[in-house]
């Protein structure tokens, strides 16, 4: 008894095994209609009960967004603007956009070009049910939107997501930013200037930066690079 409730508490939830699933199926080019139409016919119960805490929801919905970017932007040929507000996603039988995953859902209802101060007062109740309690500032450098510029595609797996996480934070940051010690100068991404607030403000900027750097900037001056928005396709970390 003692063996079968410990396989059953280790076993990975189907809702979140399916985002890896279908996230593996578009890195090796197979065809993902059938897990498409799977995450389609999920009970939406089902959804909100397995997806019941911060980890699980941005286990899933990163994933998600990784997979259904690249289905959008090379199966279905879509492109900006419309390939982040149209509703093309089918979860729960419920339409969702890949600003409604990020913006929505990951980033608590965030006003998109708010810099993350302000919330979306138009925002549907669903979204508002699935959406993360706290928002972690980590997730922008998980999410792939097809540029250069973008942090690679990971998979992500609730048991390790913390690890996982922080290490998206540290590659990216390490790899991005470029610190002038001798005119107390950080030069970082431009992504973290969009969404300022979800960072917390160039205070917290700066505590991000000290810590995956493992340099005290707190009173260096920000720069901001610019983003390359060349798109690059399928950049998988292998």
């Amino acid at each position: 008894m003692q063996n079968k409730l410990m396989k059953v508490s280790t076993a990975k939830p189907e809702i979140i095994t399916l985002s890896e699933q279908l996230l593996w199926q578009v890195k090796m080019g197979k065809l993902t209609d059938n897990l498409e139409e799977t995450l389609q016919r999920i009970k939406m119960d089902e959804l909100v009960s397995e997806l019941n805490d911060d980890a699980a929801k941005k286990t899933f919905w990163i994933n998600i967004y990784n997979a259904f970017f690249q289905i959008l932007s090379v199966k279905k040929k879509k492109t900006k603007p419309e390939i982040f507000t149209q509703k093309l996603i089918i979860i729960a039988d419920t339409p969702f956009s890949l600003d409604d995953i990020e913006h929505g859902i990951l980033r608590r209802y965030r006003w998109k070009l708010s810099l993350g101060y302000l919330p979306n007062l138009f925002t549907r109740n669903i979204i508002k049910q699935l959406s993360v309690k706290k928002i972690d500032f980590r997730i922008h450098f998980a999410l792939n939107c097809g540029a250069k510029s973008c942090p690679p595609i990971a998979f992500y797996t609730l048991s390790k997501l913390e690890n996982q996480l922080e290490t998206a934070a540290f590659s990216f940051l390490t790899a991005e930013t470029e610190v002038d010690t001798q005119h107390k100068v950080v030069k970082t991404s431009a992504l973290l200037k969009w969404f300022i607030g979800d960072f917390g403000g160039k205070k917290g900027i700066k505590k991000a930066l000290s810590k995956y750097l493992e340099t005290d900037v707190s009173d260096y001056t920000i720069q901001f690079k610019p983003y390359d928005w060349t798109m690059a396709h399928h950049n998988f970390i292998e």
